[in-house]
């Protein structure tokens, strides 16, 4: 909180999350009425961002795009925290297959870039937002898992956790009571960084027709009908880019004080 820059990025969120929220109410025209007389207009006083080649206000459905791209990037790592931190803790608990199988498998997934595993998931699962939260989360999931059995192994060594093994407790009010609270530091850091990955693979996915499906305006979808009639009107593309890189850019920065903030290695 002592970086200004640090507070200029949580407004920005801050009014994302506002915009997302209240969008249809702060929204100036319908985003999905249509009209041959307006299309591609330059940005006037009726319409800010101009339209596109439907008559569309590009305004209108940018702030409407914002409630999908901050569902996902929320959602995403929401659930892949979750599940992730679960099952590395899990395995790093207990050891033995249980740890071995986990690793397997996160190392198959780790193979893969985020990117192109959410793109081959989606594609299998279909158009759809619940389809494409499922790609994404499935996307981050080794990541998390990695984190959340690292630091669970590294906690497992603590003269506390070895203080209630003598003392009786069972193995699941251990995990619960002294594991999770111990590496939840880790997994926020790693959620939070993850948030803007979401968000840009979310326009991606919504890019190529994987994502929030037309006519629901997406950043995603607006920029590529953007790109249709990039000569005659880039006010789309240029106006849905300028939004998607600064959602993004807002989440890192915001990321990287959060890790600062609770990693102790980098507080040294």
């Amino acid at each position: 909180m002592r970086h200004p820059v640090t507070l200029v990025c949580l407004a920005v969120i801050a009014v994302l999350v506002v915009i997302a929220v209240a969008g249809p109410a702060l929204a100036p025209h319908d985003p999905l009425t249509q009209s041959f007389l307006l299309r591609l207009k330059p940005p006037t006083e009726q319409h800010w961002f101009g339209t596109d080649r439907y008559g569309r206000d590009v305004f209108s459905r940018v702030l409407i795009g914002t409630r999908w791209s901050l569902l996902l990037g929320l959602a995403a790592p929401l659930v892949a925290g979750t599940l992730g931190t679960a099952i590395g803790a899990l395995a790093g608990f207990y050891g033995g297959w249980l740890d071995r199988i986990t690793g397997r498998v996160t190392d198959l997934l780790m193979a893969f870039p985020a990117l192109l595993l959410g793109i081959m998931i989606a594609a299998a699962l279909g158009p759809g937002f619940g389809n494409l939260v499922g790609a994404v989360a499935v996307a981050f999931l080794p990541r998390f898992i990695r984190v959340a059995r690292a630091s669970t192994l590294s906690v497992r060594r603590e003269p506390y956790v070895e203080a209630s093994f003598a003392a009786g407790q069972r193995p699941w009010r251990i995990v619960l009571k002294h594991v999770l609270p111990n590496i939840a530091g880790p997994v926020v850091v790693v959620a939070t960084l993850w948030i803007a990955t979401a968000i840009r693979i979310e326009a991606t996915l919504s890019f190529i027709g994987l994502g929030v499906q037309p006519p629901a305006p997406s950043w995603g979808n607006i920029i590529r009908d953007g790109l249709t009639n990039l000569m005659g009107s880039p006010w789309p593309v240029i106006t849905a880019g300028l939004a998607l890189t600064l959602c993004v850019l807002a989440f890192n920065i915001v990321g990287d004080a959060v890790r600062d903030a609770l990693d102790p290695d980098y507080r040294e």
